[in-house]
C-alpha cells in the first residue's frame, strides 16, 4: 500500500479516550484500574496501528476501525487478563500421568488438608507437646518409615532435588560407581550424569548398557569410592540379551566395602501394582527390605501425592543429609506437607488408597466399568448432538506417562466424534478454551476423548461442555490444533 493509504487509515484510528467512552467498557471502569483499562485500549490500537502498516491495499480495506469494535476487543483482552492461567482442565488424552497437565490429581483429602493449612497459622516447625521448636520434617517422617520399614525419612521438593542431595551428602568429591545402563533422562533433559555431577560426585561408569555383572561394580571400587547407586529405569526398559544386578547383591557389595548402597526409584510405588494387572514394578519397601542404606521416589506420579522427593533410609545417611546447607534450598513447603501427609495416610489402608487417590483408581478400574460409562456418554451425546456429529465409542489403549511403567498396556474406552463439517484440530481448540478446558486427542479429523482419565464425577461436567461448544460454530481456524 502506498504510504498516503497507510496515513489515511492511521487517521481513522480513534483516540484512547473516544474507546473509552464506548458503554460496554464502562462496567470495566468501575471494577477494574483505569490504568489497566486504559493501557489495554493503548495494546488494542497499537495492534491495529500495526496491521495498517503491513497491510496491502485490498487487505486494509477490510479492517475496522471503529470505537465500538476496538472496545469490544480491549473487553476481551480484560476478560483475559481477569482468568488465572493456571486453571483444572478435564483430561480426556488416555495419559494418566501427564506431564503437561500436572501429572496425577490429588485425593480429596489431601486437597483439603491444602485447604485447611493454606488457610490459617498452622504448628509447622512447633511441637504441640513441647511447645519447642522441631523439624517439618516429622509431620511426615513417622508415617513414611511406618508405610516402607526406614528407619528415617526426609521430603524435599522433588526427587530430583531428593537425589542431588544424597549424592552431595555422601560422595561430594568422590566416586559413585553406576551402572551405565541406569543413566537415565527424566523430564525436562534433566540426566542422572549432569545431576552427579552438579552434587560433586565423580561418576564411574561399569557393564554395558544391556548387562552389568557384581563383578563390574566390585573391580571398579577403590579407595576414593564413597557410593554404589543403582536406578530404576522407569521411564524406559531393555529387553532381550541383558542382565542386571540386584540390589541384594549391591548392598553386600557395598557392606564389603564399607560404603552405602542408595538406589533412585523415580516413581514411588507403596502397593504391588502386578495384583491389579500392570507391569510389575519395584516397591520401596522392597527396597528397604533389601538392606538398601538410602531409597529416594517421588511423591506424586505413581504415589500420587503432591510434588515431592522422598528419601528414606538409614538413620545416619539421613542424620548426614539433615546437616547439609542445601537442604534448606530444597526444603519442601507447608502446603506439600499437608497434602502428602493426608496422601500417605490413605495408604495405611489399602483399599482405602486403591478408591480414593486418583491415580490408583484410573489405573485398576476395569475395561467393564469404563464400557458402562462410554455407553451412556455416547447415548447423551448421540441425542443431544443428531445430525451435527457422529458418536462412537472406540477402544484403545490408555497411557501410564510420566516416566512410570513404560510397557504398561491398559485397556481403555474413548468416546469418538467425528463432525464431517467441522475441522477436528479447531474443535480441539475450542475445547481448550472451554470452562472448564477439556484436553482431547485428535487423529484423522476425529476427536478423541479417553474415560480412563476423566473421573466419573466428572463425567456429567464433560458432556456439558461438549453440548457447549459442539453446538456452536464459533472458532478461529488459525488456532486449530494439529493432528497426532
Amino acid at each position: 500500500m502506498p504510504g498516503d493509504y497507510r496515513q489515511r487509515y492511521l487517521r481513522l484510528l480513534p483516540s484512547v479516550e473516544r474507546v473509552l467512552q464506548e458503554s460496554i467498557l464502562q462496567d470495566s471502569l468501575v471494577e477494574m484500574p483505569r490504568s489497566v483499562v486504559v493501557e489495554a485500549v493503548r495494546d488494542v490500537i497499537a495492534r491495529k496501528r500495526v496491521q495498517i502498516q503491513n497491510a496491502a491495499v485490498d487487505e486494509a480495506l477490510g479492517l475496522e476501525f471503529s470505537p465500538v469494535r476496538l472496545a469490544g476487543e480491549v473487553l476481551l483482552a480484560l476478560e483475559e487478563q481477569t482468568i488465572s492461567s493456571l486453571r483444572p482442565v478435564l483430561n480426556a488424552t488416555g495419559v494418566i500421568l501427564h506431564t503437561n497437565l500436572g501429572r496425577s490429581p490429588m485425593a480429596a483429602s489431601a486437597v483439603q488438608a491444602v485447604r485447611e493449612i493454606g488457610g490459617s497459622f498452622s504448628n509447622l516447625e512447633l511441637s504441640l507437646k513441647t511447645g519447642k521448636r522441631f523439624t517439618r520434617y516429622e509431620h511426615v517422617e513417622a508415617l513414611i518409615c511406618r508405610l516402607t520399614g526406614a528407619e528415617a525419612a526426609l521430603v524435599v521438593n522433588n526427587n530430583a532435588g531428593a537425589v542431588f542431595l544424597a549424592l552431595n551428602t555422601l560422595a561430594a568429591g568422590r566416586e559413585v560407581i553406576v551402572s551405565r545402563g541406569e543413566l537415565v533422562e527424566v523430564g525436562g533433559a534433566f540426566r542422572i550424569p549432569e545431576v552427579m555431577s552438579g552434587s560433586g560426585a565423580k561418576l564411574v561408569e561399569v557393564g554395558a548398557t544391556n548387562k552389568c555383572y557384581l563383578k563390574d561394580y566390585r573391580r571398579a571400587a577403590g579407595e576414593d569410592t564413597a557410593l554404589l547407586l543403582k536406578v530404576h529405569t522407569s521411564n524406559y526398559k531393555i529387553l532381550g540379551f541383558t542382565a542386571v544386578v540386584p540390589a541384594r547383591a549391591l548392598v553386600k557389595l557395598a557392606a564389603e566395602q564399607k560404603i552405602p548402597c542408595m538406589e533412585d526409584l523415580g516413581s514411588g510405588v507403596l502397593v504391588d501394582l502386578a495384583r491389579y494387572g500392570l507391569p510389575r514394578e519395584p516397591m520401596v519397601q522392597e527396597s528397604i527390605g533389601a538392606g538398601v542404606d538410602v531409597v529416594t521416589f517421588s511423591g506424586d506420579k505413581l504415589l500420587g501425592g503432591p510434588q515431592a522427593g522422598i528419601i528414606a533410609g538409614k538413620k545416619k545417611y539421613l542424620e548426614q543429609m539433615r546437616e547439609n546447607q542445601l537442604l534448606r534450598a530444597l526444603r519442601v513447603d507447608k502446603l506439600s506437607l499437608a497434602a502428602l501427609e493426608a496422601t500417605l495416610r490413605l495408604y495405611l489402608d489399602e483399599n482405602k488408597a486403591l478408591r480414593e487417590i486418583p491415580v490408583l483408581r484410573m489405573l485398576t478400574l476395569s475395561p467393564e466399568e469404563l464400557l458402562r460409562r462410554a455407553e451412556s456418554l455416547a447415548g447423551l451425546l448421540t441425542e443431544k448432538l443428531a445430525g451435527r456429529c457422529q458418536v462412537t465409542i472406540t477402544r484403545e489403549k490408555a497411557r501410564v506417562g510420566g516416566g512410570s511403567l513404560p510397557l504398561a498396556s491398559l485397556p481403555s474406552m474413548q468416546i469418538c466424534l467425528e463432525a464431517p463439517q467441522e475441522n477436528a484440530g479447531l474443535l480441539a481448540a475450542k475445547l481448550r478454551r472451554a470452562d472448564p478446558p477439556v484436553i482431547v486427542r485428535v487423529h484423522k479429523n476425529r476427536l478423541f476423548l479417553d474415560l480412563r482419565t476423566v473421573r466419573e464425577e466428572e463425567d456429567q461436567l464433560l458432556v456439558q461442555t461438549l453440548l457447549q461448544i459442539l453446538g456452536s460454530g464459533e472458532g478461529n481456524p488459525e488456532e486449530a490444533g494439529t493432528e497426532q
